[in-house]
């Protein structure tokens, strides 16, 4: 989720922002004084902020994502649904230089059926379960590749290169983006399998 570019909100800023959310939240109402908001502009959204919420009353503690603007809140959960139909009303603006970060961005709030796809782009990105020696982390290291394009399409799609982390293996992928901002993979190649990865499970 980018973590290193959120923002937290001050105070004051929280106290207001969570009165909102209250009103167009379905759970139980968040605590201003135990909530904390992160947030982040995002290029392909223009106008909106991405929101990590997280109400500090709960262990282990669960993260709410959303995107936002004065009066417009729309919440995630894990599937494509609610990012595909938030595209057509931002709408989504995709161009050469931000979707790469799309891509990191899709891949790190939507989980498939069978699991979660980790977009990683060097070995200090895994979710280690232990440590692999030195050796075999340079030769992980030597096969993996930035997210990149490779082809522009006159229709406003994109074709991206990007490597994987699926359950306990490492894969590349072609990645597909309509100018819609759907997502296909395709051309799978398996890199690496029976790595010592933390297993992913749903924040």
């Amino acid at each position: 989720m980018f973590q290193d570019a959120f923002i937290k909100l001050n105070e004051s800023e929280t106290t207001e922002l969570v009165k909102e959310i209250n009103t167009k939240y379905d759970g139980t109402p968040l605590d201003p004084e135990r909530t904390t908001i992160l947030y982040q502009a995002l290029s392909f959204y223009p106008g909106y902020r991405f929101l990590d919420i997280v109400d500090e009353r709960i262990y282990p503690l669960v993260h709410k994502y959303a995107f936002y603007k004065p009066d417009d809140l729309v919440f995630l959960n894990w599937t494509n649904a609610p990012v595909y139909q938030f595209n057509d009303r931002a709408p989504l603006s995709l161009n050469a230089g931000n979707v790469v970060d799309y891509v990191k961005f899709f891949f790190s709030c939507v989980r498939g059926r069978k699991g979660h796809f980790i977009v990683v782009e060097s070995v200090d990105e895994v979710t280690w379960k232990e440590d692999p020696p030195i050796a075999a982390r340079k030769a992980i290291g030597k096969i993996m590749t930035p997210v990149h394009i490779t082809k522009e399409n006159e229709n406003g799609s994109f074709e991206l290169k990007a490597c994987m982390v699926f359950k306990d293996s490492l894969f590349s992928a072609k990645v597909t983006i309509s100018k819609e901002g759907h997502v296909d993979l395709s051309e799978e190649e398996l890199l690496i399998e029976d790595l010592p990865v933390l297993e992913d499970t749903l924040e």
